[in-house]
């Protein structure tokens, strides 16, 4: 039997991972992803009620553009670039600093911090709680879509 979370995703298809990056920015992709595949009715159903919300509202907080008004460029057609650069005009646009500030918060995001209790939760409701190499939130995504945690862009790189 194939380890925990490694079904899912041989039976389904899933958003990028969370470490992906556009214009230097981790999540967004994944965030866009997500828009289109909920407008393309494929994605999973257990993700609908967070659309929106969680990390997709850290991200467009952290932009300052409303989701909605996100979603609507993304539903247009545009490509991910295309987005980021309609964000930066009508939010924000973060300096190297600003950027490099989110990607490690989101990137250790569940560890030793305010989120550390709810990834223990989510791990102990997936069947996971002994997985020691599932430290971050975005690690479990990955275990729970089938990938490795902290895949090859976890690096930073």
């Amino acid at each position: 039997m194939p380890p925990a979370g490694t079904m899912r995703a041989m039976d389904r298809n899933f958003p990028c991972s969370p470490y992906d990056r556009e214009g230097g920015l981790v999540y967004f992709p994944r965030m866009l992803d997500k828009i289109r595949m909920m407008r393309r009715g494929e994605l999973p159903a257990d993700y609908h009620a967070n659309l929106g919300r969680g990390f997709d509202e850290c991200c467009c907080d952290f932009l300052q553009v409303r989701y909605r008004d996100l979603a609507e460029q993304v539903t247009e057609g545009r490509p991910d670039s295309e987005v980021l650069d309609w964000a930066f005009a009508h939010g924000r646009r973060p300096n190297e600093m600003e950027l490099f500030i989110w990607n490690e918060f989101m990137r250790k995001c569940g560890w030793r911090d305010d989120y550390s209790e709810r990834l223990r939760a989510r791990l102990e409701g997936l069947g996971m709680d002994g997985r020691g190499d599932v430290q971050t939130m975005f690690d479990l995504i990955e275990v729970d879509e089938g990938r490795a945690p902290g895949g090859a862009a976890a690096t930073g790189v």
